[in-house]
């Protein structure tokens, strides 16, 4: 077992970036790249590769504390091996009033 202090090198934070824990990310590794070094981010890469998973999903998968996993993250979105989709901020979302709305008019259909 690898203390996770280890795996993250003695980092606690991603370099300049957050990632939510709603946040999806994907796989997009170029031809020409050289694969990353250490089986952590290679078990990310694996999992990301055919579809997008939260951060959560992934941290769950490769049973790694939240913390790693985002600093994990965050070397393989600088060596762009991954992109990553924000989530949509609350304010942009549909008020929910509207949605009703909807609904009640596809029912009276």
């Amino acid at each position: 077992m690898v203390r996770p202090y280890a795996v993250t090198r003695g980092r606690t934070r991603p370099d300049g970036r957050e990632f939510d824990l709603i946040a999806l990310v994907v796989a997009d590794i170029p031809a020409d790249a050289d694969p990353p070094v250490g089986p952590e981010p290679a078990a990310i890469l694996d999992l990301c590769r055919g579809d997008a998973l939260s951060v959560a999903e992934i941290a769950a998968e490769v049973d790694l504390p939240l913390g790693v996993v985002r600093v994990l993250l965050g070397d393989l979105l600088d060596a762009e091996y991954i992109r990553v989709s924000r989530p949509v901020p609350p304010a942009l979302l549909p008020d929910e009033h509207i949605l009703q709305e909807v609904i009640d008019g596809l029912r009276a259909l």
